[in-house]
Formats: C-alpha cells, structure tokens, sequence
C-alpha cells in the first residue's frame, strides 16, 4: 500500500468498515431470501402454529424432523430469521429460549387464508432465480431477456412446457391474488370500483381466485376469467358466477362492463401495453354507461423515503427485468403516457391502498 493510500485509510477508517459491512450485507443477502425458502419448506411456521405456544429449539426439532446432527445448524438458522423479523426469540424465566410466529412469518403459514408461502417458493424457485446470474451479459448482447438468456425461452413458454413450473406460477399467482382480493373488497375505498358493476372480465386470471373472491363479495356482478387456453382448461366456476375463457389479450378482450388488468401490464413492453388496452377499450362501454379498466400494479415513486414500499418497488422492476421482454414497473408519467397512446386520455384515478402496488381506475374518452 502507498503512503497516499496509508493516510486515506488511517483517516476514513470508519468508513472503509462501514463501507465494507454494506458490501457483505448486500453479497449475502441472497441467504436471507434462502432462509425464508427453507423456512417455509421445513414448515418452521406451522410446527409453531401447531405447538400452539412459542417452542424451544428441541421442540422445533423434534417437530420437524430434524437429523440429530442439524440441531445446532437448525439454531444458527433461526438466528438470521430472528434478526430479518420472521420469527420473534424470547428467553423465559427458567433460562429456555423460546420462538414465536411474528406477522410476517404468519403469511408464510400454509393455512392462513391470506397466505404468500407459493408466492414465496415462485420466486425463490432456481428457474426464476437463476436469470437474475444473466443480467450483465444481457445489458451486452441482444438477447430479448435474461430469462430467455438462461433458458432458451420466454417465462410463458417455460410454464406451458413445464407442467410443474406452471402449478408452481399458478399458485404463486392464486396465492398473490388471495392476498389482493380480500384487501380490495374489504377496503372502503374501494368499495366504489365495483358499485353497481354487472359484469367483469379479468384478464390472466389463472385459476380465478381473484374473480372468485370478486363474485362472493358482489354476488350480483357476472364475472369472466380470461387467459390461455392451457390455464383454463378444465376449470370451473364452483357454483360461483365465474366463467372461464381461454383466449388472448393481444386478440380479444371479452365484452364486459370493467375490465381488471392484476399484475398483468408490468409483465409487457410499452408497446405491448397499449396494445392491451385497445383491446380493453373494444371491449368496454362508454365511460356514461361505467366502462372502465381497473389496473392494479405498482406506480413508482422515486422521491417517497426509503421503506419497505420504495424497496419493495425498486426490487420487483429488477424483477421485471430479469423474468421479462420490455416489462417494467411504472411511474404514474410513464402509466400516463401509455393511457393516453392507448386511447383513454388523462381521465384516471390512482388509489395508494395496496402497500407498495397501486390501484389504478381508467375510463375511455
């Protein structure tokens, strides 16, 4: 080391430390998403719900099965989920130390009804991980995404030719639109979306959890469920006003009074996206007889303060961009843009009610 760097180090030593522990912070963070994909595939939080009381790390044990010699592995791998929040970490008064559900570690439950545990091992699963290793060589070659660098094809292709990648996206998706739909349809400010709504088409909806919980909430509202042919198959509405259509959005657009686009438009170009919504604007009435498109999708903000919401918003566009062709998460100059390119003008409203995603009503001109 040169005198000039001796110096520089002697007096910004806090710093180079500092600056060193965010570097490992961040090289290493990947093993706290692991530690949730490992909680989850132990079932760590529901031999906790089952024990009925917080437990000590041989009760966890024993409960999960855990090869005798992983009892110590097991507790270093309960610190990191204490320290990330996911589990609570109490000593009693007899010197045990005992571990509890905290509410982010409650929506990892199998059997909570607003659980994200299929949504986590989506995302978390090697073949969306993987891309993420093929985004610089990206940024350096033509190639239309890191997805299709990693694995030769585009997401929807890698779903339609992987029965069991597709159940693992398909109940991501459920698992995503359970969470959405119970806040949507309790949520009084949301209420006026759907008032005196008669029918509803939801595009790429999967398996119609969404369109479900819609239908139970407003048992007069006809409901549609549109998305490709090999989604649908076979699915049905369970007594529920649901029907289910296999189709294309980039072709047609069921007719309906709303259309809703959920975590749809961020998968596509924007290009891509004002193709969809021409479609949804052959499809819906005049904004005087309630046509309109219900978009629900995150709108960036890049002046808000750091928290969960920014970083969450941040994290799912490098998402976007790892897993897609031209998808992207939106500031509300970008979503406008596209409204007006697509036809539906500068006449929408943006309701900040679903954490770090948003609730987006547009009406045709």
């Amino acid at each position: 080391m040169d005198s000039n760097s001796t110096v520089y180090a002697n007096e910004h030593t806090q710093q180079l430390l500092d600056a060193q522990a965010h570097i490992c912070n961040h090289i290493f963070y990947f093993l706290n998403s692991m530690a949730v994909k490992c909680a989850i595939e132990l079932g760590i939080p529901d031999a906790i719900q089952k024990h009925g009381k917080p437990v000590t790390l041989n009760e966890l044990a024993t409960a999960l099965d855990i090869h005798p010699t992983r009892a110590p592995s097991l507790n270093r791998l309960m610190r990191l989920l204490v320290h990330s929040r996911f589990f609570s970490k109490e000593k009693l008064a007899n010197g045990e130390v005992v571990f509890g559900l905290t509410i982010n570690s409650q929506l990892l439950l199998r059997n909570h009804p607003l659980s994200l545990a299929d949504f986590a091992i989506f995302v978390l699963n090697p073949i969306t991980v993987n891309p993420a290793n093929h985004i610089s060589s990206w940024f350096r070659n033509d190639t239309v995404s890191p997805f299709h660098s990693c694995h030769g094809r585009n997401i929807w292709q890698q779903a339609e030719t992987m029965t069991e990648y597709s159940e693992c996206l398909n109940q991501a998706m459920a698992s995503d639109s359970r969470f959405v739909a119970r806040l949507l349809t309790s949520s009084n400010e949301c209420k006026s979306l759907f008032k005196g709504i008669k029918s509803l088409v939801d595009v790429g909806g999967g398996d119609g959890t969404m369109a479900k919980t819609i239908a139970e909430a407003y048992p007069g509202l006809k409901c549609v469920v549109l998305d490709l042919p090999y989604v649908v198959e076979g699915l049905q509405g369970n007594g529920l006003n649901v029907e289910y259509i296999g189709g294309n959005m980039f072709e047609a657009i069921p007719p309906a009074q709303v259309v809703l686009l959920k975590s749809i438009l961020h998968d596509w170009s924007d290009d891509q996206c004002i193709q969809i919504l021409q479609r949804c604007k052959e499809a819906i009435p005049s904004s005087d007889q309630g046509g309109k498109v219900i978009i629900i999708d995150i709108v960036v903000d890049e002046n808000s303060a750091r928290n969960e919401h920014s970083n969450a918003q941040i994290l799912f566009d490098m998402e976007m961009m790892s897993l897609t062709n031209g998808g992207k998460e939106r500031s509300e100059e970008e979503w406008k843009k596209i409204f007006v390119n697509a036809g539906f003008g500068c006449d929408y409203k943006v309701l900040d009610v679903l954490g770090p995603r948003s609730v987006i009503e547009i009406c045709p001109l």
